[in-house]
């Protein structure tokens, strides 16, 4: 890992455990206690926060290989979201404690993890500011573009998330997701078949998402 020496890596690699989650199983848990920081080696993992009413919201979504959770390094509360997977996953799970201690010796590995929590939160800050100012196709736009540039480096994709999940990222119905979808396949923005999304006219995707 960078910017940590053999003997701080050995003393992290002791104290973390791999494991495999299913699709649809919580990693890390809103409302938790926070003892371990997650390192995502395979798969893809949405961010999510549940509301008191039991809405949820998708702040955004990570494909591997990131660090998860680097923000509850540098603060007490409880998990403020769960990270829940989209598909499949590999995480190795790191003890806390043992990441707070090597931090506190290693201020370019402490940089690194605040930018790690920074980035996760940009993202979040990206998505709000998508669902304050947009209509619903201009936020489904930007989830497009943002799955297909950040989550799968592609303009055709194999969608691991339903409808219901793109609609709770948009912040809108899953009937205006699939009438969206349906409009853009009419108007040969993109294909759909099966599980599989190509985006066909990305300048076309990225004029309604700036036209909002």
């Amino acid at each position: 890992m960078q910017f940590i020496s053999d003997k701080d890596f050995e003393k992290l690699e002791k104290t973390s455990v791999k494991l495999n989650f299913k699709k649809g199983e919580i990693i890390l848990k809103q409302g938790g206690i926070p003892n371990h920081i997650a390192y995502l080696e395979k798969g893809i993992v949405k961010f999510n926060y549940e509301s008191e009413s039991g809405k949820n919201l998708i702040l955004t979504i990570v494909s591997a290989p990131k660090i998860l959770g680097g923000a509850n390094l540098f603060y007490k509360d409880n998990n403020l979201i769960s990270l829940i997977a989209v598909e499949d996953c590999e995480v190795i799970m790191i003890d806390s404690k043992v990441i707070q201690d090597v931090l506190m010796d290693n201020s370019k590995f402490a940089m690194m993890m605040f930018q790690v929590a920074s980035e996760m939160f940009k993202k979040s800050v990206m998505n709000f500011i998508s669902l304050a100012h947009k209509q619903k196709e201009g936020r489904i736009a930007d989830i497009f573009l943002y799955i297909a540039n950040e989550v799968y480096n592609d303009n055709s994709f194999h969608l691991s998330l339903t409808r219901k999940e793109i609609a709770e990222f948009a912040g809108c119905s899953t009937e205006n997701v699939i009438m969206t979808l349906s409009k853009w396949q009419t108007e040969k923005i993109i294909t759909i078949e099966g599980k599989t999304i190509e985006i066909k006219d990305m300048d076309k995707l990225k004029y309604i998402s700036k036209i909002g």
